[in-house]
């Protein structure tokens, strides 16, 4: 069962934000909203299957689709997701003029991606995991003005923006919990999508992951923040044993824990890549060959976030498993997705 909110079609129609956390009947919610996605390479292109050079996606060309799953074990969700733009155009609050919509020249400024992955007790993790996603949306939709002033001048200023905002978020997180202590533990994995164009910029604190799959290769391009991976990075461990091992699940870094490394890559952005978000709840039980398989034969950004998600509670469902999963489409994509083919 999911639940959609917004349409790419109708940049001008209002979204409902109680959509990105309402609590359906099985467990499970979704929010289609438009999402343009990025790509860890270059990619030769063919000019005339592709728009105009340097010409951005528009909101017709974004197909995306988030779930979020309590599970089959945990009796609540603290993981929380979001998926929007940053759009520039004209309020429309009344007029003599023939116009649909309530906003007229919309342009699409950037994509907004994120997943978080609470954890605490008492419902600690989901309070930490919304505000930081609420927090940062927020500072990265106040500065981005500036910030897109900024990295004319160099390809810092967004990196800082989303590295400075996480570490903002961290110190509030930190604050909130000695305020109200109580053993109720505040923290949260944090993976933000900033999708410009031609390139974006992800954040990374924790293990929620970003994978990129283009022509049939499936790569992951953030890092596991764990004591597992760590062991892995120096040798001590093989992956297959650091998967198996008690240090899989601890956070060597996390924003509201004991430490926050935020780490921000910058990315090339391409047509026709697929871009997937997810809490460690999806790799628990998914592993990374039946990902790229389910991506492989994907209709559509709804159809394999639903499909990825089934997967998981299938083999078990131990934990909350929120899956964000996005593509610009390209004129041709379109086309023969018009046509069913």
């Amino acid at each position: 069962m999911s639940a959609a909110v917004g349409d790419s079609q109708d940049p001008g129609r209002g979204h409902d934000d109680g959509g990105l956390s309402e609590s359906l009947a099985s467990g499970e919610s979704s929010v289609h909203l438009d999402l343009a996605m990025s790509d860890v390479r270059t990619h030769p292109t063919t000019p005339s299957t592709l728009p105009p050079p340097g010409e951005r996606p528009h909101f017709s060309d974004i197909d995306a689709w988030g779930v979020t799953h309590q599970g089959n074990v945990r009796s609540d969700n603290q993981d929380h997701f979001f998926i929007g733009a940053l759009a520039r155009g004209v309020t429309v609050d009344a007029t003599s003029l023939r116009h649909e919509g309530r906003i007229m020249f919309p342009e699409r400024l950037a994509s907004v991606a994120v997943v978080a992955d609470g954890v605490g007790s008492r419902g600690g993790g989901g309070e930490a995991a919304r505000t930081a996603v609420d927090g940062l949306v927020r500072v990265v939709s106040r500065s981005f003005h500036q910030a897109e002033l900024a990295d004319a001048q160099g390809p810092e200023a967004f990196s800082r923006l989303l590295h400075d905002g996480a570490l903002a978020c961290h110190e509030a997180l930190l604050e909130r919990g000695e305020r109200e202590g109580g053993g109720r533990g505040f923290a949260t994995t944090m993976t933000f999508f900033l999708g410009l164009w031609p390139h974006a910029y992800l954040l990374q604190v924790g293990d929620s992951r970003c994978y990129v799959f283009r022509d049939g290769d499936l790569t992951q391009i953030s890092r596991d923040q764990t004591l597992a991976q760590d062991l892995v990075d120096q040798g001590i461990m093989t992956r297959t044993v650091a998967e198996k091992s008690r240090w899989a699940n601890v956070l060597s870094s996390a924003i509201g824990g004991g430490a926050a490394e935020p780490v921000v890559t910058r990315v090339v952005r391409d047509w026709g890549t697929v871009v997937l978000l997810c809490s460690d709840g999806l790799t628990k039980h998914v592993p990374d060959s039946l990902i790229q398989e389910r991506l492989s034969t994907m209709t559509s950004a709804r159809q394999v976030a639903e499909r990825l998600l089934q997967d998981a509670l299938d083999d078990g469902g131990s934990d909350n498993v929120t899956i964000v999963v996005g593509r610009t489409l390209s004129p041709d994509m379109r086309r023969n997705r018009g046509s069913g083919s």
